[in-house]
């Protein structure tokens, strides 16, 4: 059927080659990525907190490139591993101040028609029905152009923060596949597809006779309620995920449509890639159907020659030591602690809040990357995070998101900036036009919701072969 079928969207006309699927890559912060820009004048990012207008215009720019959407970042609590201290996190505006992704994303959508927005919010910290009735209404408002970014936190500051104990690494991810079974019965179980009547003749609103009381009861949630919202246009938004360790994988490979990664090298990434696919394909999953995004940050020009001097000047404004303060609060190791020379290895980790993948990348000594010193961390991390920075026109460009489409089998990126709004206008005007010509991008003006901007017309809901569609409310049976 058609509403099942993977490829759906991602071959040009020919059927020969796969379509690159983009998303715009930020976070409500000053400094996402590219640590230190925010001093430019030429850099709008200290306006997210207090000015919509940043919001609404990123929302209208990335519009007319059609863009498939806005994929948010964010975290609680701060790095503060380098140095023991969040001091360098606070001082360069290394992620922090961060505002709240959720708010923005109704203004967004009220100034676009096409533009999807996925958020990142912790199962950690907040109760599933909570999410639920927030991410149905936002749902609701962006005509189902909505996605979840799913994570668990890591952070010990996160936990310190919120109030909460500090849990470990692979118990987060057993509660995580039990939060997301929570939702799927308020989504997909709560209400038939009819039990919205609006009858204003006979003053039925809702057919009280189909909605259920969703009853859940483990180890980690308890809940006796109906969903509190009628069912958005997807039901359950597209759901992405972040996690690239063992647990992450398998977290992934059962509950992801969309799996975010990241890595300086894409030999880093496709062991990965293979293993996330091949676990689908165990549950039962068309392994094709996980769509697989990377982060990357482009430095375009009109020539190689432009794009180089834009290069150089993000360079003026790097802060390293915002760079070693990202890096060693997502890996746990105190970078401040060896000498700028000395080889990190993965025995180094010195906290137990960390992303394992990243720690995992210390094992890699491809003849692509440099040696993992503090020096070549915080040079590499300073510009685009944990992520490549290729450099050049868009000709250029374009090849090396081809290669690593080949290379790691992906399906699209997460496009960062080093200015905003300048890099996402070289993306929609260079790189966008470009892609299209190679016969490697979306139609003009395409629209849908998120789940069929991803996977094609029709496709609305969740996949059949989708553990979520077994709480379905015509699958569903309370306690089988």
């Amino acid at each position: 059927m058609a509403e099942q079928s993977a490829d759906s969207g991602t071959s040009n006309s020919t059927g020969t080659q796969k379509r690159i699927i983009l998303n715009g890559f930020d976070m409500f912060t000053p400094s996402h990525l590219s640590f230190g820009q925010w001093r430019r004048k030429d850099d709008r990012s200290r306006d997210k907190r207090r000015d919509l207008s940043y919001w609404t215009d990123l929302a209208q720019l990335l519009e007319r490139g059609d863009i498939t959407s806005l994929f948010l970042a964010d975290t609680y609590g701060q790095h503060d591993v380098y140095k023991g201290s969040a001091e360098p996190t606070v001082r360069t505006a290394c992620q922090f101040p961060m505002g709240d992704p959720s708010i923005p994303v109704s203004a967004m959508a009220a100034v676009t028609k096409n533009l999807s927005f996925a958020i990142t919010t912790s199962t950690s910290y907040e109760s599933p029905f909570v999410i639920a009735k927030r991410f149905s209404t936002l749902d609701h408002l962006t005509k189902g152009r909505f996605g979840w970014n799913i994570v668990t936190s890591f952070k010990q500051s996160a936990a310190d923060a919120v109030g909460l104990p500090f849990v470990e690494h692979d118990k987060r991810y057993e509660a995580a596949d039990d939060y997301l079974r929570c939702l799927y019965k308020i989504w997909e179980a709560s209400w038939a597809d009819d039990a919205l009547k609006e009858d204003d003749e006979n003053e039925i609103y809702t057919d009280f006779n189909r909605i259920r009381w969703i009853k859940h009861e483990t180890t980690y949630f308890k809940i006796n309620a109906p969903h509190i919202l009628d069912p958005s246009p997807q039901r359950t938004p597209f759901l992405f995920q972040a996690g690239t360790s063992s647990a992450g994988m398998a977290f992934a490979a059962t509950h992801a449509e969309g799996v975010f990664v990241s890595a300086l090298s894409p030999h880093i990434l496709a062991p990965r890639v293979a293993n996330i696919r091949a676990t689908a394909a165990s549950l039962g999953r068309d392994p094709q159907s996980i769509k697989i995004f990377a982060i990357i940050t482009p430095v375009i020009g009109r020539t190689d020659e432009e794009a180089q001097a834009k290069y150089k000047k993000a360079l003026e404004y790097a802060s390293v030591e915002g760079g070693l303060a990202f890096y060693s609060g997502n890996a746990g190791i105190d970078l401040s602690k060896y000498d700028l020379d000395t080889e990190i290895k993965p025995g180094d980790v010195s906290v137990d809040g960390r992303v394992q993948s990243l720690v995992d990348s210390l094992k890699y000594h491809g003849n692509d990357l440099p040696a993992w010193t503090p020096r070549n961390i915080g040079k590499a991390i300073s510009i685009g995070g944990n992520g490549p920075v290729p450099v050049g026109s868009a000709q250029k460009v374009a090849d090396v998101l081809e290669e690593w489409m080949e290379i790691a089998d992906l399906d699209g990126f997460n496009v960062g900036y080093v200015t905003s709004p300048g890099s996402f206008e070289d993306l929609v005007d260079f790189l966008v036009p470009e892609l299209r010509r190679r016969g490697r991008y979306s139609a003009k003006g395409e629209s849908g919701t998120l789940r069929e901007r991803v996977f094609g017309p029709g496709q609305k809901r969740l996949r059949d072969d989708h553990v979520g569609s077994k709480y379905k409310y015509e699958n569903y049976l309370e306690g089988a």
